[in-house]
C-alpha cells in the first residue's frame, strides 16, 4: 500500500508600485519560474516547459532527490505550473513515485495571488519498512510544507525583486 502525502499554501502578496504590469510579467515564464524556484536548479527545456532538481533532503538517514518537469500556461493574468513527469533517486528500489503540482499565480489590481498544491504518491522504500507508514506520512507532508513554504518566501522575496528590475528595464528601453 503506498505512502501518500499532500501539503497546500496559500499567498496573497501585495505589490505597491506598478502592479499593473503585473499580468504582463506573468507572460515572462522562464523569468518568472527561475525566480520562484532555484534558478540554478531550473532546466528550460523549450515554451512553456521546465526541469527543476527539486532541493535534496534527507528522509531517515536517506537522500532523496526528487527531479520533476514541470508545465506552464498563462491565461487570463495568471501563470500556472502543473508537474509533467517526475522522478525520485536515492530511496533504493521505488519505481512508483509520483509527484503532483498544482499551482497558480495570478495578477490581481493589488498584486499577486497564488495557490499551491504538492503531492507525493510512492510505495515504503524497502529500507524503511520497520517505521509505520502514519510516522513517514507525517514526515513526509512536514517535508512538503517546508518546501511550499520555501517556494513562498522565495516568491515573496526573490520574486518582487526580479518584478522589480523588469520594470525598470522597460523604463530604461
Amino acid at each position: 500500500m503506498p505512502l501518500a502525502f499532500q501539503a497546500r499554501q496559500k499567498l496573497d502578496l501585495p505589490v505597491e508600485t506598478n502592479a499593473g504590469r503585473l499580468p504582463s510579467y506573468l507572460l515572462q515564464q522562464e523569468r518568472v519560474v527561475g525566480a520562484m524556484l532555484d534558478a540554478k536548479k531550473l532546466t528550460p527545456l523549450g515554451p512553456g516547459s521546465f526541469r527543476y532538481n527539486v532541493t535534496s533532503f534527507k528522509v531517515f538517514q536517506l537522500e532523496v532527490n526528487p527531479v520533476v518537469s514541470i508545465g506552464v500556461i498563462n491565461t487570463e493574468g495568471k501563470l500556472k505550473m502543473q508537474a509533467t513527469e517526475s522522478e525520485l533517486d536515492g530511496l533504493g528500489l521505488v519505481d512508483d513515485f509520483e509527484l503532483s503540482l498544482d499551482a497558480t499565480l495570478e495578477a490581481t489590481p493589488n498584486g499577486l495571488e497564488g495557490q499551491a498544491v504538492l503531492g507525493v504518491t510512492v510505495s515504503q522504500p524497502p529500507l524503511l519498512k520497520l517505521i509505520p507508514k502514519k510516522v513517514l506520512e507525517s514526515t513526509g507532508q512536514s517535508i512538503l510544507n517546508g518546501i511550499l513554504l520555501g517556494i513562498k518566501a522565495r516568491v515573496g522575496h526573490q520574486l518582487v525583486q526580479d518584478f522589480n528590475r523588469w520594470c525598470k528595464e522597460l523604463d530604461a528601453s
